[in-house]
């Protein structure tokens, strides 16, 4: 091993890690991530070629002078490290290697050469665009770049024997034929599917690899600049038994009472579909639906099914998506408090809810990086699309560990319609060729393996797909609700509204409101001060951050509980997966799925015969920009109309409701780009698959998808948020910490707190906020912000305006 080529240098000690060791470590993590998908050997090449250009005169001389071992006054070698930071290029000579080697082997080499050189090529930007949106090479203008500026020539010249050894040693035709058959599994060419989805797997495929190298070399680097970081890693089989047990222990407690038949016969629902998913846990891996109306207790029984499949498939990770940040912290405290004991070696449970980390990391970030590498992780819908469509880096490093897992899709229903495709065609790769099991739970089922275009990728389910049987059944044992529809051609006014809404608390003790937008929700909180009781009013929106919710989510449901009055008029996220229950709940029309979301925060536990859910229609709502809201609701008026006798909730007119919505946005669900987006009018699906708009898609390459083009476009199409640290509670402590003068293990601590005390913006409301200066970053060149706390309320949380004094005491 040759000493002189230094990776990196450990500022603690200044201990110096030789590229050698890098790649070589790198190579071994790396070939473990894609034995996953049993391409292990080609990880180990990725490894070892992915930094092979800091061999090169120019990154030694860099790296050297920017650790402090040149010395300006002395060393003749010394450059300025500043101005050349991220200049030298050491990505590329590993990308010419792999596709030299491989292309002599045909068009199967050129593929396989291609999906290598693509992943290390762009394992510091993140997957680059082999055709470019001006139709461009972009592939073969990185790969034929010159010597003098990547260096391969003399990398070769002067590498250690040992990694050029391991090389050829892994590079050989026998790895060719087992990656190609792999490759033949993947694209399957004799099955009968349209090239888009073929394509697509392929570039998926590629982004996995992709995936696998990004962890590998940021596992790598962090542990040897940190090396405590290693006792925090395992790499041994998980021990599902234990957490089964701890689960059926706390499951035992839940005993049906006989307080009420109504409570007693939704109890012992409750636990025959749970028992129904123990029983199917033992099944063949696939995708499955677990449909049950709200209340019927999805999160136990889902992860009662997922800890045992997971034991009898020996996966690796369980993990739990949410359609809205708002509920991941009751869940994820849930299974917490059942799983998890206070002398665990590791946690078993993750959240993952916030942005913070930024995309344009520094090495302080990507200290304190997520890797998804948990027994148990929940997630949102946002963050896992992110991971497997998002631009960068940092999304993409957790893909790999989407594999060999349960995926359990709360109110699946809650899918964003432009990600229909690309979602149903993600999942089936994962399912087909990386060993996971999907389950898709919502009492409102969408029709995701019956689309209009199924050309363009659909799920595919088993026969026996759905997991409780009988399920009329259970939805009339369900029955607690009657939806009251009272749409006025006219639309309530504001007065009407608060009117109807203090009505319904005097008479039943407790209202929730559940509005389509933040200004309504504010508007009535503030038309309702001083017409009820102070203490009985409250708003909850995404404005608060998690804690903030939480603590006024934990008062609304104590209050609750000793049957006290309570107001609460809360955005949509109080109706998915919120254990909570009101004697009365008044919805704002929207889609048909929605209303049955809010039907089930009403006499959730059959505490009454019946009750009631009203439904109406406010005058001035604006919603133009929010279509899938205003879509909804006009397809459940179409519904109102022809089901007039109807029981609303039945799930054969749930199916009803979703043929209409998903037929007539059929054409939105492969995510429509515009021509400035994509440089032409074109779709995120296409630039990820067979790329056939481009009018560059003659030129000679395998894969030709613009996967930079389709990252960037994901996130200007998604309105991706801004995280902000708000001075709530302990927020203020953790801001005062990160402003500090920044220590590795501190931040990473402070960080994990932050989730809790953080707001996500939308870029408008970002922009006002900069405008008017109420956000900071914590450190200079750091892109972590936090809210001047004029700029935060007591009762509606994050403003655009000064609500609060420069000292407030906050509930």
């Amino acid at each position: 091993m040759n000493s002189e080529f230094i990776a990196h240098r450990r500022e603690s000690d200044q201990k110096e890690q030789t590229v050698c060791s890098h790649l070589e470590e790198v190579s071994a993590i790396c070939s473990r991530l894609a034995g996953k998908i049993c391409v292990s050997e080609a990880g180990g090449i990725l490894g070892l070629l992915h930094d092979f250009g800091k061999y090169s005169h120019a990154f030694q001389a860099y790296i050297k002078s920017s650790t402090g071992m040149f010395n300006p006054d002395i060393d003749d070698e010394y450059v300025d490290s500043k101005s050349l930071k991220g200049k030298i290029d050491h990505s590329t000579a590993g990308a010419q290697w792999v596709w030299e080697r491989f292309r002599r082997y045909g068009v199967q080499g050129g593929l396989v050469g291609q999906i290598l050189a693509v992943s290390l090529a762009s394992h510091h930007g993140g997957l680059l665009d082999c055709l470019k949106p001006d139709g461009n090479n972009g592939f073969l203008d990185r790969i034929k770049k010159e010597d003098e500026k990547t260096h391969l020539q003399e990398c070769l010249a002067v590498a250690d024997e040992a990694v050029q050894k391991k090389l050829d040693e892994l590079s050989s035709e026998s790895f060719l034929h087992d990656f190609c058959s792999q490759l033949l599994k993947v694209v399957a060419p004799l099955k009968k599917e349209s090239e888009i989805i073929k394509q697509f797997r392929l570039g998926f495929f590629t982004r996995f690899l992709f995936s696998c190298l990004i962890d590998a070399d940021r596992i790598n680097s962090a542990d040897f600049e940190k090396p405590e970081n290693v006792k925090f890693r395992t790499t041994a089989p998980m021990d599902w038994q234990i957490a089964i047990n701890r689960l059926e222990e706390k499951l035992a407690s839940f005993s049906p009472d006989n307080e009420i038949d109504k409570v007693y016969e939704i109890n012992k629902a409750r636990q025959e579909i749970s028992a129904q998913c123990k029983k199917r846990a033992t099944d063949a891996q696939g995708i499955y639906t677990l449909t049950v109306p709200t209340g019927g207790g999805k999160t136990f029984a889902s992860m009662r099914y997922a800890l045992r499949h997971a034991k009898k498939h020996k996966l690796d990770h369980i993990i739990y998506i949410i359609p809205y940040t708002s509920i991941i912290e009751q869940n994820a405290e849930e299974i917490r408090k059942a799983l998890e004991h206070e002398n665990d070696e590791f946690p078993w449970v993750l959240e993952h809810h916030s942005n913070l980390e930024p995309e344009t990391q520094t090495w302080h970030s990507k200290l304190v990086t997520e890797n998804w590498d948990a027994p148990i992780i929940f997630t949102t819908m946002v963050q896992f699309l992110e991971v497997l469509f998002g631009g960068g880096t940092r999304g993409a490093r957790r893909m790999h560990n989407i594999a060999n897992s349960v995926l359990i899709f709360d109110e699946i229903q809650s899918l964003p319609i432009n990600c229909v495709h690309l979602f149903c065609n993600g999942i089936q790769f994962f399912v087909d060729h990386a060993r996971s099991t999907a389950i898709l739970c919502t009492a409102t089922q969408p029709l995701l393996d019956d689309l209009k275009l199924p050309n363009k990728g659909q799920l595919t389910l088993p026969d026996n797909h759905e997991l409780v049987a009988n399920m009329a059944d259970v939805f009339e044992e369900f029955k607690r609700v009657e939806i009251c529809n009272l749409v006025r051609v006219e639309g309530w006014t504001e007065r009407e509204l608060a009117e109807l809404m203090i009505s319904e608390l005097v008479e039943k003790g407790n209202c929730l409101v559940i509005v389509n937008t933040k200004k309504w929700a504010r508007k009535l909180y503030g038309f309702c001060l001083g017409k009820v009781e102070g203490d009985s009013i409250f708003h909850l929106s995404t404005s608060l951050c998690p804690a903030h919710r939480k603590k006024i989510f934990n008062i609304v449901k104590q209050r609750l509980d000793d049957q006290l009055p309570v107001l609460c008029i809360s955005t949509q996220l109080i109706e998915a997966g919120v254990n909570i229950d009101f004697n009365s709940v008044i919805r704002f029309l929207a889609g048909l799925d929605s209303i049955a979301q809010a039907a089930g925060r009403c006499n959730r536990n059959g505490n009454l015969p019946m009750a009631q859910v009203y439904v109406v229609n406010p005058q001035d709502e604006a919603i133009d920009m929010l279509p899938d809201i205003k879509e909804g609701r006009d397809k459940a008026l179409r519904i109102f109309s022809e089901n007039k006798d109807a029981e609303l909730l039945n799930p054969d007119v749930m199916s009803q409701y979703f043929f209409y919505y998903f037929y007539d946005r059929a054409n939105l669900m492969a995510y429509p780009l515009t021509e400035k987006q994509a440089g032409r009018d074109n779709t995120l699906l296409s630039l990820l698959s067979d790329n056939h708009l481009n009018i560059g898609r003659t030129q000679p390459l395998q894969l030709r998808q613009s996967f930079k083009t389709a990252g960037k476009a994901f996130k200007a199409i998604d309105a991706p948020t801004q995280a902000v640290i708000v001075p709530y509670g302990e927020g203020k402590e953790i801001i005062a910490g990160l402003c500090a003068d920044f220590e590795p293990a501190k931040a990473y601590q402070l960080l994990q707190r932050a989730q809790k005390y953080s707001v996500n913006v939308f870029p408008n409301v970002w922009q006002k906020l900069k405008e008017v200066k109420a956000v900071m970053p914590v450190q200079e060149g750091e892109e972590i912000y936090y809210l001047d706390e004029r700029y935060y309320s007591k009762d509606f949380g994050l403003s655009t305006e000064e609500v609060s004094p420069l000292e407030f005491q906050m509930i």
